[in-house]
C-alpha cells in the first residue's frame, strides 16, 4: 500500500473527488463498465481485492456485487497517462451489467441500437444458456438432450465435428471451415459446463500459455 499511496497522490480526482473507472475481463480484455471512484473506493479496492466504487446518484461507497453477488476480483489495476482514468482488470461472477448482460456495452451507437454479443462475449453468453441448460433442462433443448446422454455422447459428437473440421480445412472453402470450427467449439463448451470447468479459467490459462510471454518462452524452447 505504501507504494500505491504515493502513486495515488498523483491521481488527478476531479473537483467532486472522483475518477473515471473503466472494469475490463482480465481473462479476454472485454470492456465491462465504465463507473467512478474516490479516494476511498480506490484504497479499499487496493486492500480487498474487491472492486469498490462510488454512486454519484446514491452518493455513497459500494462494492461491486454487494446485493448481485457479481463481484468483480481484481487482478491489476493501472491509470492512464494523464492520470485521470482509471483500468481495472477484473475476473467478473456472473454478469457484470445490471440488465443481467456480460457487458454494459452491448448496444451499438451505428447500428441503431441493436444487441449483439461479440467477440470473447459471444463465448461466454453462450456458456452462460448451457450452464442454464445443464441445471433446468428444457423441452426441445439440444443442449438438454446432450447432457441427457452424459459424457459418451457429448464426447462422441466433439469427435465428430473435429473430423469435420478437418475435413473442411482439406477440401472446402474458408466459409465452411468457419461453420465447422463454431460447431466444434460449440460441443467443447457443452463438454466444459458437464464437467464443472469455468470458461474463464480456460482463458486465464490460454493466455498464460499463449500470451505475448508464453509464446515467446514456447518458442525460446522450441516447443511444437
Amino acid at each position: 500500500m505504501m507504494e500505491a499511496n504515493i502513486i495515488l497522490s498523483g491521481i488527478k480526482f476531479d473537483e467532486k473527488g472522483l475518477v473515471p473507472a473503466i472494469a475490463q475481463e482480465a481473462a479476454t480484455g472485454e470492456v465491462l463498465m465504465l463507473a467512478y471512484m474516490n479516494m476511498e473506493a480506490v484504497e479499499k479496492t487496493l486492500s480487498t481485492g474487491k472492486a469498490h466504487y462510488f454512486s454519484r446518484s446514491r452518493d455513497r461507497l459500494w462494492m461491486k456485487g454487494e446485493t448481485s453477488g457479481n463481484f468483480q476480483e481484481v487482478r491489476r489495476i493501472y491509470y492512464d497517462c494523464d492520470a485521470d482514468a482509471i483500468l481495472l482488470k477484473v475476473r467478473q461472477t456472473g454478469a457484470a451489467c445490471h440488465t443481467g448482460l456480460q457487458t454494459c456495452f452491448s448496444r451499438r451507437l451505428d447500428k441503431g441500437g441493436e444487441e449483439r454479443a461479440e467477440g470473447p462475449s459471444v463465448l461466454t453468453a453462450l456458456f452462460k444458456t448451457i450452464l442454464e441448460r445443464k441445471k433446468t433442462a428444457k423441452e426441445k433443448s439440444y443442449v438438454s438432450h446432450l447432457y441427457s446422454k452424459g459424457f459418451g455422447k457429448i464426447a462422441e459428437k466433439i469427435y465428430e465435428e473435429s473430423a469435420e473440421f478437418i475435413n473442411a480445412a482439406k477440401k472446402e472453402g474458408k466459409d465452411e471451415i468457419i461453420r465447422e470450427l463454431t460447431d466444434l467449439w460449440f460441443h467443447t463448451l457443452v463438454l466444459l459446463g458437464y464437467m464443472g470447468v469455468d470458461i474463464m479459467d480456460v482463458f486465464d490459462e490460454f493466455g498464460r500459455r499463449y500470451g505475448k510471454s508464453g509464446i515467446e518462452e514456447k518458442e525460446s524452447r522450441g516447443k511444437d
